[in-house]
């Protein structure tokens, strides 16, 4: 029996893969409605993004189709009712980061509300 705490970390993990997914990123309509009002990102680059500057990356294709991101090592801890902790470990081309997410359920479903990317050198894992 799934209790509510493994539901929900089991939707923002479903949600987070989405956001990786080079079609829905393709579209700002879908990516909007995952991404909190009040997102914040520090990027692996150590960029600080919002919601907007995302957008305007994500629809810019930077995940190609013949190369997803790939994602390995995925957990997630409710913390409270409606605010789930994920961690990562992803590849995207060479480019490699141990990456935070915290999200949280909203009237509209669950949204990315802050997500940190921490790089990992080649030979590191």
């Amino acid at each position: 029996m799934i209790d509510e705490s493994e539901r929900a970390v089991r939707a923002a993990m479903d949600a987070e893969l989405l956001l990786l997914d080079p079609e829905l990123r393709a579209s700002p309509v879908r990516v909007s409605e995952l991404l909190d009002p009040e997102f914040t990102e520090f990027g692996a680059s150590g960029r600080r993004w919002d919601a907007e500057s995302v957008l305007t990356v994500t629809s810019g294709a930077t995940v190609s189709p013949e190369s997803p991101v790939e994602v390995s090592e995925m957990t997630g801890v409710a913390l409270a009712p409606g605010i789930v902790h994920l961690t990562y470990f992803a590849d995207n081309q060479g480019r490699r980061a141990w990456r935070s997410s915290l999200w949280r359920l909203t009237g509209t479903g669950w949204r990315l509300y802050f997500h940190q990317a921490t790089p990992v050198p080649s030979g590191i894992a």
